[in-house]
């Protein structure tokens, strides 16, 4: 064990960062909460928003069904 105190710092901060934050609570809001953590696991995974069709239409379909397109004013393309 470390007596540096900035690691001691880093170990609290990441113990913080387990609460939600605003966008946090804002995504479980929309209550696809899932589906946007597989498509942003997708992207992050192959760094190509083509490759994740799938699991965008899997959220677009979620986001429409919870009623969110109102709540945004988002339109269908």
């Amino acid at each position: 064990m470390s007596n540096d105190p900035k690691q001691g710092a880093t170990a609290s901060a990441l113990e913080d960062d387990d609460e939600p934050d605003e966008w946090d609570k804002r995504i479980f809001s929309t209550g696809c909460s899932d589906e946007n953590m597989k498509l942003t696991d997708c992207y992050y995974e192959k760094k190509d928003w083509r490759a994740c069709k799938k699991e965008m239409e899997i959220f677009r379909a979620c986001w429409k069904k919870q009623g969110n397109d109102q709540r945004t004013g988002s339109k269908d393309a």
